[in-house]
């Protein structure tokens, strides 16, 4: 084999994880990796993916979801209703064949991962090896987003720039698309277009961002189960994915408007790649071009799969990756149209039609936390049990006492956070005492037991309907949450409680707990005589 006849259609690059009833494709067995042809015919009998980076899994999911709109027709809104006929596709247990194979045999040549003569590598461009300096490249450590490249530190593993290990194909494609979706902003490799150079890129649709995808028992209904009805004005010509395209954009012209959702899940990078391959085969990568894609302007950001929230400024962005933050603090987001909160947060437009596929999706959540630049701090990747049955166009009964219970996890979250830090301030007598490690410590032992319950409790919901509460007690819920709250406080401060300052100030910070001192409201001259109502004065941090 020749770089020239490495396909991504047919060659093993995608990490699968195959179902239990899957039966062998050879006398070996199940292979590990599988090509992007096999992958579609096989979806019914492949679990899901098997990438252990999140990013690079969220980014290879478009690239399917938008594979999967094509094969099955359902890229454009007709003919007749898009819902029955994606209910069709789900009944006949897997994608047409047919489909797949007319699809991909149309666009085999733009699957090439190499070409040696310039033309049209897989999401890459070929004119980077002219545009750029060869003898300053990005190199592989660059590509490869876990490597530390230059003089960054070593965080997920350790490299050289001076001997690198060449990335396997799997590995540089996956990348690959990491880049195309998470690359940084700011300074990049030279690229020169029409005499003049530049070197500063835009940051990728994905960069910062925490994606949410519905998953299925089968990889085959996650596909299904990710895509949108496109509008009814959208068409497959104009609606095009980059290895669709005629010709490659112009560098100097700003970057066209997505026309519809398969342009949205793959024609949004802002960055230009190509890999140079480990002759004679390419079964490695050996070096690398990273720059910018345009010159000037960004393609608007927008996104299927991402909770859009406002600022206090009124601008719209998606809620960005926390590693510290569970996914059933998202929950409610997930499964209500309008959430609770300052920042008005709406759920992925994804899960309005999901549901449709499977009564027993889960959520799958994916992304990176990083800076807009080139700071990357760790990945994120959870998932939750099956929870969109709850959807709130299904079950609004239900879907509200979720909203409840994650209110209560994270208030008592707040307040135990509020009381540690008050105890600490109070015990060393200095109220700008950093009180990090106690509230650290106070949060390790709240947040793991506050998920549990959560799950639990949420495990209880009436799921018939029948129930206007759903089955959920929310006193009881409070009760829990509080004693979780109370329990983890004890912990971090009894260790300062055998010196009278030390107990007083756990004793004085414990009303935290319970929402804080009370404050007797401003007596009117009318009614000076009457006792005032109490005021909680944490009420409006409280309420959601």
């Amino acid at each position: 084999m020749t770089t020239a006849t490495f396909n991504l259609l047919d060659e093993p690059w995608i990490p699968v994880r195959w179902t239990p009833t899957a039966s062998p494709s050879t006398g070996e067995g199940r292979p590990g990796r599988v090509g992007l042809r096999e992958l579609l015919a096989r979806s019914s009998e492949i679990a899901g993916l098997a990438i252990a980076e999140p990013p690079a899994n969220s980014a290879l999911l478009r690239i399917l979801y938008a594979l999967t709109a094509r094969v099955t027709g359902l890229d454009e809104a007709g003919p007749g209703d898009w819902g029955e006929r994606r209910a069709e596709v789900v009944d006949a247990g897997g994608l047409p064949p047919q489909g797949i194979s007319d699809y991909l045999s149309s666009y085999h040549h733009r699957f090439f991962l190499y070409d040696p003569e310039g033309g049209r590598p897989w999401m890459q461009d070929a004119r980077l090896a002219r545009q750029c300096d060869s003898d300053n490249t990005a190199g592989v450590n660059k590509l490869i987003v876990t490597r530390p490249s230059g003089n960054n530190h070593s965080w997920f593993e350790h490299a050289s720039d001076t001997a690198p290990d060449l990335p396997t194909a799997s590995q540089a494609v996956l990348n690959l698309l990491v880049w195309h979706y998470y690359g940084p902003s700011g300074r990049c490799s030279s690229r020169e277009v029409g005499g003049v150079k530049s070197a500063s890129a835009t940051a990728g649709p994905l960069r910062t961002a925490l994606s949410y995808h519905p998953e299925g028992d089968t990889l085959f209904e996650t596909l299904l189960a990710g895509l949108v009805p496109p509008q009814s004005t959208v068409k497959r010509e104009q609606d095009q994915c980059p290895w669709e395209w005629e010709d490659l954009p112009d560098p100097d012209a700003a970057p066209a408007v997505p026309a519809g959702p398969c342009a949205r899940l793959t024609a949004c990078s802002q960055h230009a790649l190509l890999l140079v391959p480990q002759e004679p085969d390419g079964q490695f990568v050996r070096d690398a071009f990273i720059t910018w894609a345009y010159r000037g302007g960004r393609i608007p950001r927008d996104d299927n799969f991402l909770i859009w929230q406002v600022s206090q400024q009124g601008n719209r962005y998606p809620r960005p990756a926390d590693s510290g933050r569970a996914l059933w603090r998202d929950l409610d987001a997930l499964l209500l149209k309008e959430s609770a909160g300052a920042a008005q947060p709406r759920r992925p437009w994804v899960f309005q039609y999901a549901y449709e596929v499977s009564d027993y999706l889960r959520v799958r959540a994916l992304g990176f936390e990083q800076e807009g630049q080139a700071k990357d701090t760790q990945f994120v990747d959870a998932s939750t049990p099956p929870v969109l049955e709850f959807v709130e166009r299904q079950s609004a009964r239900s879907a509200l006492p979720v909203a409840t219970l994650r209110q209560l996890g994270e208030m008592f979250g707040r307040r135990l956070d509020r009381a540690v830090k008050r105890a600490w301030a109070q015990y060393v007598d200095d109220a700008k005492a950093d009180a990090g490690t106690w509230a650290a410590q106070a949060a390790a032992g709240y947040w793991p037991g506050a998920e549990t319950e959560f799950w639990h409790r949420f495990a209880d919901l009436d799921r018939t309907g029948t129930d206007f509460g759903a089955g959920f007690d929310a006193s009881a819920a409070r009760a829990a949450f509080l004693r979780l709250a109370t329990a983890a406080y004890d912990s971090v401060t009894a260790p300062v409680t055998r010196t009278q300052r030390g107990a007083k100030a756990a004793s004085d910070a414990r009303i935290e707990l319970y929402g804080g001192p009370r404050k007797k409201a401003p007596k009117s001259p009318e009614r000076a005589t009457e006792p005032a109502p109490p005021h909680r004065n944490d009420a409006k941090a409280d309420h959601g």
